[in-house]
């Protein structure tokens, strides 16, 4: 499947929707904080899940209590597409169940 860049201002509007997370150097991305490492390692674990769901995956970090994504869209140049914004809704939605602010 084909997948476009997207422009300055729909990455704007989309970002609008996603509280906490930004688009720097050409990657969307996000640190979540968890109450414990446990947590944190059952997030990345259902982010992960996700991931391979939508065939889309990000560079994804577990410290001790955080976890952190960043992602840009390499079949389109590196640049930042539906995908990125798919990947980040998704990951939005499971966060609160994990405890993740």
């Amino acid at each position: 499947m084909a997948v476009e860049p997207l422009s300055q201002k729909d990455i704007e509007d989309r970002l609008a929707e996603l509280p906490g997370w930004s688009a720097d150097d050409g990657r969307l991305s996000r640190t979540y904080r968890l109450g414990t490492h446990f947590a944190a390692t059952a997030m990345v674990v259902h982010i992960a899940q996700v991931q391979e769901e939508l065939g889309h995956h990000s560079d994804l970090t577990l410290g001790y209590n955080t976890v952190s994504l960043s992602v840009n869209t390499h079949s389109a140049g590196g640049a930042l597409t539906e995908l990125d914004f798919e990947l980040a809704h998704r990951v939005q939605e499971l966060a609160p169940g994990h405890g993740a602010e």
